[in-house]
Formats: C-alpha cells, sequence, structure tokens
C-alpha cells in the first residue's frame, strides 16, 4: 500500500485511526512545541502534521511525485505539494523540523533522499523518521502503509543517517498494538502499547529516531602537507 490512495483509506478505517492516535503520542514526546517553527512533512505524513499545523509558523506537506497527490482536510492553513523526493522545490536550509513517514521504506534511493532532506534543513534542526520494524508483523501485511518497501531495524537506519551525514539523538518503538481489524483488539490498544514496552520492546511496529545534522562529519580533511624533494645531480 504505497500509493497516496490507499494510505488515505487506510488512516479513514478503525484501525488506522487507533495506529494513528498511537503514534501521533509518541511523536508528540518528542516534539511537544514547535511554535513559530517551519514544519516539513515527507512521505504521508497528513495524520500526523495536525500536531503542530496550528501553533508552527509554516507546515508543509510533500507526497513524494510516484505515490500520487494529497490535499490538506478543507479550511487548513497549510500546503500541500507533490515533487520528486530527491529534489525538493525548497533552498537551502528552510525547515527547523522534518517528518519523515511513509518515506523512507518506499525511497527509490534512500540515501539521495536522505541527503535532500539534508539539504533543507537549518544546521540546528532536527528530523524524525518513523520506519517499519524489520521485527514486527506489521513490517509484512501488505494492507496497511507499514507493509509496503523495506523495513528497518534500528542499526540499519543508524548506519544509513550516518552515511547521509546525520546523527541520531534519540530513539523510541510504537505500535505494539497487533495488526488486526478486530474491534476488540483496537479497543484495547493502550493496554497493547503498555504492555509491549515493558516485555516486547522489539516487536513494535515502527521505530522512531530523531537525528541532527553531523555538521563535523561534513567538513573537508586538511590536506596533508607535502614534502618537496630535492634532487641533487651526482658528482
Amino acid at each position: 500500500m504505497a500509493d497516496v490512495h490507499g494510505q488515505a483509506q487506510f488512516y479513514a478505517t478503525a484501525r488506522g485511526a487507533v495506529a494513528a492516535r498511537l503514534l501521533r503520542e509518541r511523536l508528540g514526546d518528542f516534539w511537544p512545541n514547535l511554535a513559530g517553527q517551519s514544519v516539513l512533512g515527507l512521505g504521508y505524513p497528513l495524520p500526523y502534521l495536525r500536531l503542530w499545523r496550528e501553533t508552527a509558523a509554516r507546515c508543509v506537506a510533500v507526497i513524494p511525485a510516484q505515490t500520487g497527490a494529497a490535499r490538506w482536510p478543507a479550511g487548513a492553513p497549510n500546503l500541500t505539494c507533490t515533487a520528486e523526493e530527491d529534489t525538493l522545490p525548497f533552498p537551502d536550509l528552510q525547515f527547523d523540523r522534518i517528518l519523515l513517514i511513509h518515506g523512507l521504506e518506499t525511497a527509490e534511493n534512500a540515501r539521495r533522499l536522505l541527503r535532500e532532506l539534508w539539504r533543507v534543513l537549518k544546521d540546528d534542526g532536527r528530523v524524525l523518521i518513523v520506519a517499519p520494524n524489520r521485527s514486527s508483523p506489521w513490517a509484512y501485511l501488505e494492507s496497511t502503509p507499514f507493509g509496503s518497501g523495506q523495513p528497518y531495524s534500528s542499526g540499519q537506519l543508524g548506519r544509513l543517517l550516518a552515511g547521509a551525514l546525520f546523527r541520531v539523538e534519540r530513539r523510541d518503538t510504537a505500535l505494539y498494538l497487533p495488526p488486526s481489524q478486530r474491534r476488540v483488539i483496537l479497543r484495547g490498544a493502550p493496554l497493547w502499547e503498555r504492555a509491549g514496552r515493558r516485555v516486547a520492546p522489539g516487536l513494535a511496529g515502527v521505530t522512531i529516531t530523531e537525528a541532527v545534522k553531523d555538521v563535523y562529519a561534513a567538513l573537508p580533511l586538511r590536506a596533508a602537507p607535502r614534502r618537496r624533494l630535492v634532487l641533487a645531480e651526482a658528482a
């Protein structure tokens, strides 16, 4: 379910609404207040940017061109657009915060996508990446957006970020709820989350990773001085 219409349909269901609520709780713990800041959401961020869109100075949602197009709910004073994931239509150093969800796992080139986020993120900005956990049943259920593309372990994601000149600051997990549509399961979502975090942390549906620019890793190394050789003619 990598296309935008399938993602929208998922979040319109009871299962999708519960999953969104659980994830918003974790994302809100990372960034509780983004008043006056410029926020970019990439992938399918519409169910999550609502956390900040009333207080942020600007909230922009970018849907990758290969997945389709979507619009904000009517009356929302924000922007949405479609763009190539590795050529975002923004100048350098544009955003204070970037949320990447339903984007990394389906990217045509994950490293190029992350380097593009590095470009448009301010030097003191932060990025939050939500990616399917490869150990979770959510990652293999194609009827949800979490079952599309390449799932990641925390270690894999950390190495990918380091290669794109990001440094991991914090990690968390979410979505311990079984990927079931049964209402009795959905009603117990808070209990599943609490129990899962205590007894089975490796089975979370998604990993959440906050990273910052690793500016020092991007600095070029100083060239080593060259020694000048003097050749003397033999007598």
